[in-house]
């Protein structure tokens, strides 16, 4: 753990140096870059010059911003006037929201397809395969313009956009949930046919055990072990994916701010957001190390 441990530090404190060599090589003064296209007053042009520490060495301009990152200050948004601390924090809440549900909707798809086609017919393999060949090659906002002409504008089951309800995030969650779903779904298949042919699964065949219940309770454990090795790779897939699927979807979130600050070039935001990913990402791929110790014991014992 604590390999693991430094070996996030690492992963952040590379997302937090390239986000500033980013802000250095981009063309034009600093100072401009930082203003984006907000208000540009000599006090303003001050008030960066003190907070970023431009009229020191560039070494102590750089100290001095992973100073501030560790103490959780993320500067100031020049265009919004308000601190990009706060500005993420009013807007963290609906994207946590999205992408949960879309995580959970992937999973709960992927389990539920793996088990009821692993070990069947040659038919409902395929049709499942095709299915999710289908999800994964298909770009969520392509998704999501589908699911909005069929159940938004035709049926009129779910509104079209915003924020309010359940219902209005069902669809977002299914638009960013299903390449996530047609990737797992493929990879717990594999590992439970794999799993169904090993000793223990004929061991409990003759015991008696049924083979709902040998999938249940034996051969879902084993096949999780690639499909949790997978959770890095569609938390980096949710959290890119959010960013169009709110801008579709006309959610507030990460996405709009994210989107916003490109646009109007509002780089202390985009910096801030590209800090924030990484975060999310590292304490996922620490929580998975822990999973991995939970679902096979062994692992525990090699260690």
């Amino acid at each position: 753990m604590i390999k693991r441990l430094a070996t996030g530090l690492a992963v952040l404190w590379a997302a937090a140096t390239a986000s500033y060599i980013a802000l250095l090589l981009a063309p034009g003064d600093t100072i401009d870059i930082l203003i984006g296209d907000g208000a540009d007053t000599p006090e303003i042009r001050a008030k960066i010059i003190a907070e970023w520490g431009l009229d020191r060495p560039e070494i102590v301009q750089y100290l001095s911003y992973l100073w501030r990152l560790l103490h959780g200050d993320l500067g100031r948004s020049y265009q919004l006037q308000r601190g990009v601390g706060e500005i993420l924090t009013t807007q963290v809440g609906p994207t946590v929201q999205l992408t949960l549900a879309a995580a959970g909707a992937g999973v709960v798809l992927a389990c539920v397809i793996a088990i009821v086609t692993a070990g069947r017919g040659r038919w409902l393999r395929g049709a499942a395969s095709a299915a999710e060949l289908v999800s994964v090659s298909v770009p969520p906002f392509l998704i999501g313009i589908v699911l909005l002409s069929v159940f938004s504008f035709t049926l009129g089951w779910f509104p079209v956009s915003g924020a309010q309800g359940p219902r209005s995030l069902v669809l977002p969650a299914l638009a960013l949930g299903l390449p996530v779903a047609g990737v797992l779904g493929q990879v717990l298949r594999g590992g439970l046919e794999r799993a169904l042919e090993q000793p223990f699964a004929v061991t409990a065949r003759a015991r008696g055990l049924t083979e709902r219940a040998l999938v249940a309770r034996h051969a879902l454990r084993h096949a999780l072990i690639p499909a949790v090795t997978l959770a890095g790779w569609f938390t980096g897939t949710l959290l890119g994916g959010a960013v169009i699927t709110e801008v579709l979807f006309g959610r507030p979130g990460l996405g709009q701010v994210a989107m916003q600050a490109v646009t109007g070039r509002d780089m202390p935001v985009v910096m801030a957001v590209v800090l924030l990913s990484a975060v999310a990402y590292v304490t996922i791929s620490t929580l998975l190390d822990l999973a991995y110790r939970v679902i096979d014991p062994r692992i525990r014992a090699d260690r």
